[in-house]
């Protein structure tokens, strides 16, 4: 299933590039106005793709003190259980 979403999202690919490369044969812009533009689209593709990687690694970073936290409460939470197990078999234990 996987497999699928990867060819659809190459297929998606395949025609947005080709779409952009129709796009700028066809443009009325000049080749320096043409270059231009996409040196811009260029620049302003490469910084909401910096921008997305850093909000994605702030949510990861998120996401493990979060699973920090979950895995000390866990163990606290084990501890506690064992603890509380002990202290019932030595109460059985001690009794006549």
């Amino acid at each position: 299933m996987s497999d699928n979403g990867g060819n659809k999202v190459s297929y998606f690919l395949a025609g947005l590039g080709m779409g952009a490369l129709l796009g700028i044969l066809f443009a009325p812009q000049s080749g320096e106005e043409t270059r231009e533009y996409l040196l811009d689209r260029a620049d302003e593709s490469r910084e909401y793709a910096q921008r997305k990687a850093r909000e994605l690694r702030e949510r990861a970073d998120e996401l493990v003190e979060r699973s920090r936290d979950m895995v000390d409460r866990q163990k606290e939470s084990l501890a506690a259980a064992v603890e509380a197990g002990k202290d019932a078999y030595q109460r059985e234990k001690s009794k006549p």
